[in-house]
Parts: C-alpha cells; structure tokens; sequence
C-alpha cells in the first residue's frame, strides 16, 4: 500500500514503513540475495536499513543510488543477532532500561521484515487473552454461529495467517495466564479455535503461515511486572538494549530527536550545542552514578533514560520558540531535570543537589563557562 506524503504529513509520527518507504523499496532492488519466506527484505539489507549504510551511496542494479540514515544507535552486533533470531521463526525478547528505544528497534525490524510495524498489542495489567489470540462479531455469531467470517483476530493471529511479525510491547505486564498464551504459539505455531471444532468444516485449528514470528519488549525496572514462566522464557531468544556507550552519538541522537519534534510543533529548534551536550553529561553522569571525570554520584531511583533527554530538550526549544522573553535557555536547563529527577521519588531531589554540589561545582571551579553558570543557578533546585 502506498501512502502520500500528504497523509505522512498529517501525522503526529510517521510510521517507520511509511516514513522510510523510498529507503526500503530501494533496498529491495539493491540486495536481491536469498530471503526468508515471507522476508521482503534479504537479512542483510534489513541490517542496513537499522544501522544505515555508514554515508556510503550504494547502488542498485535499476542504475538507483541512495544513502540509507541509520536509524538506531547501538552495536550493528546486536542488530544482527536480532535479524539472525527473526530468520530462524524464533521469538525475540528485547530487555532493557526504559528509553532504551526498544520499541523503536521492534518498529523498525517489523517494517523491514514484513512491511508493516502495525501488528501490535500493548500488554498491560488488563490485557486479556482474547487481545492475543481472537474475539467475535457477535451479531454475526448469533446470526449464523461460529465461523471464521464472525472471529475477529487479534494482530497476533493476523500476523500468524499473513506469515509477518506481530509485536507485544510490555509484555511482562501482561498477567501470567495472559503471557501462558503465547507457549503454545511459538513452540507449536498453531493456534486452537474450539468453536470451530464441531462445525461443518471441523477446522477448529489456525496455523501459521511461514514467516511468522514474533517480537516483545520488556523494561527491566518496570514496577507491577508479572514474571514469565520459565516455558515462556525458553520460547525467546533474549537481547538486552543498553544505553547508547558514546556521549557524542547521544548527543547527535538528542538533538536529531528534538529538532524533529519542534519541526512538528511548527518550530525551529535553537538550542545551542554546548548546552545540549551540558544536558546529556548531566543525564549520563546521574544513570551511571559516575561522572565522566571518575567521580561518584549517588544515582536517583529515575531511570535517566535518553528518551528522557529528548523530551527535556524538547521542551527547552519549545520554551525558547514560544515563550522567549529574553531568558537564556540553560537557565531553564535545573528547573527541566528537578521535574525529571523528582518522577519516581521525591527523595531524589536531596540526589540532584548532591551532584550540583559535586560535580557540576568542580567543573564550575576549573574554569568551564556553561558549568559556571549552571552552578549560579542551584537556588533554581530548591
């Protein structure tokens, strides 16, 4: 299905399917290696479209030439572990810290592998089993009684009959007799519809078509997570996500993010670049509890995630774009990660002041202007 750039625009977030559309037709044509049933990718041009051709122009055997943007950041290994684990029909399982773009990664394997990110279920404490296998159109079952025309499938059975990838975001939030309902999808690849058993057909059973596979998500600090079952574990082939390694790659992605999200709101994000960098060593200095310089910090019970970066500085550039009388933006900087610090537990506040009084004094005493500034600025935390 193709999808105007009109209707793209109209969106608050573009599908990566859509978004990148000329990117993964043109990868299409440019890798014509094997592909996996179902694949509309080679494995190897699904890792170029993640991780992006590094600025080489590569070029097609139809004479097109196209740069592919990297799109996730983190170890092109991991990438291809992913890729390896949807080649082979198994289970993936993405683990990780919130904000670890984990659900981005998902998108963007789905989109490549199968052409849609769509087939998606969000676990939560009231997913029920009928979100992750069918339900019914009830006047359609009480019209002419059970049959495939009356059930209505969940995006899992869906995926499952097209042969594509079907997603669960949460899924350990997903109550265990909930989760209890994937074993039997991924060990058997079928799935029993006992309504149907006794009917005129008898096929009470739907099986997957090659192709299927599924991906899942899980955050490793979430609170109110619902264990999985050792069975269920066995079905996955784990990957953790970690935080991105390189301040400046995160820095890159922090900006790149922000700059899209003010372009949506219709503004220009001006945010100046050591600022910037000022508010990613300050988030990473607070997750790791240890500054770039060696020193301990006690770390607050937040997860400083860089999702969490992107929406600070977001909300620094909307603040400059729409509410600029004149103040510096790095003076808005303490009172945006006071509001981000404090989420979680209000204790954490006495955790920020700690490392204003420690590293963010020190880098102010050796003479860094930025850090000067954001020293003058500790009453702005209390």
């Amino acid at each position: 299905m193709t999808v105007s750039v009109q209707a793209t625009q109209d969106r608050q977030i573009a599908l990566p399917e859509d978004r990148f559309a000329q990117e993964l037709a043109f990868l299409a044509a440019y890798d014509e290696g094997p592909r996996p049933p179902g694949w509309l990718l080679t494995p190897r041009a699904v890792v170029t479209f993640v991780c992006g051709s590094a600025g080489e122009v590569l070029s097609a055997s139809d004479g097109r030439k196209s740069t592919i943007s990297g799109k996730f950041v983190g170890e092109r290994s991991l990438v291809e572990r992913c890729v390896v684990t949807l080649a082979g029909e198994r289970g993936l399982l993405l683990v990780g810290e919130p904000g670890t773009a984990k659900s981005m990664l998902s998108e963007l394997l789905s989109a490549a592998v199968c052409g849609t990110s769509t087939l998606t279920v969000q676990g939560t404490a009231g997913t029920t089993e009928d979100q992750l296998r069918y339900g019914w159109n009830y006047a359609m079952l009480l019209a002419q009684g059970p049959s495939r025309q009356a059930m209505v499938p969940s995006p899992v059975l869906t995926a499952m009959t097209r042969g594509a990838v079907a997603r669960i975001e949460e899924v350990t939030r997903c109550l265990p007799e909930v989760q209890d309902a994937l074993v039997s999808l991924l060990s058997e690849r079928r799935m029993s519809v006992p309504e149907l058993a006794g009917g005129e057909s008898g096929d009470g059973t739907v099986h997957a078509v090659p192709g299927f596979t599924l991906i899942a998500t899980a955050n490793l600090r979430d609170k109110g997570v619902s264990e999985m079952s050792a069975a269920l574990k066995r079905r996955f082939n784990f990957e953790t996500v970690g935080p991105i390694a390189d301040l400046d790659a995160e820095t890159a992605l922090v900006r790149s993010q922000a700059t899209s999200a003010l372009e949506r709101s219709g503004a220009e994000f001006a945010v100046d670049d050591t600022v910037l960098q000022a508010l990613v060593t300050a988030f990473r200095d607070l997750r790791t509890g240890r500054s770039a310089e060696g020193w301990e910090i006690e770390r607050p019970s937040t997860v400083m995630s860089t999702a969490e970066a992107v929406q600070v500085a977001s909300a620094m550039g909307i603040g400059a774009a729409y509410l600029g009388t004149g103040l510096d933006v790095v003076r808005t900087l303490p009172g945006h990660l006071l509001g981000t610090v404090r989420k979680d537990d209000p204790t954490d506040h006495a955790r920020l002041l700690g490392y204003w009084d420690g590293p963010v004094r020190r880098r102010a005493e050796s003479g860094s202007p930025l850090w000067r500034t954001l020293w003058e600025l500790r009453d702005e935390l209390t």
